[in-house]
């Protein structure tokens, strides 16, 4: 089981820096490096579903609170709305 939690999140590290936009790939890498040893195989598979939302959307909501797909309804986004480089 460890191996294939090691490889889940390598999974979500990558998918968290390779984005798209280069402002997107530091936020959320950060993000991820600092939160995801702190975080459950539950909270791990819902950062998976975070890191699905669009990057303007998680922008959007990070920066100006804009609820847009139900993001907000994603516990991480939580953490991740209260986060800071």
């Amino acid at each position: 089981m460890s191996e294939k939690l090691e490889t889940f999140k390598k999974k979500l590290l990558y998918r968290a820096s390779y984005r798209g936009t280069k402002e997107m790939d530091i936020l959320l890498k950060t993000f991820v490096n600092r939160h995801m040893d702190d975080f459950n195989f539950n909270e791990l598979q819902e950062l998976e579903n975070f890191l699905k939302f669009e990057d303007e959307i998680i922008l959007n909501y990070y920066n100006y609170g804009s609820v847009d797909k139900s993001i907000d309804k994603n516990p991480i986004s939580k953490i991740f709305k209260k986060f800071k480089i």
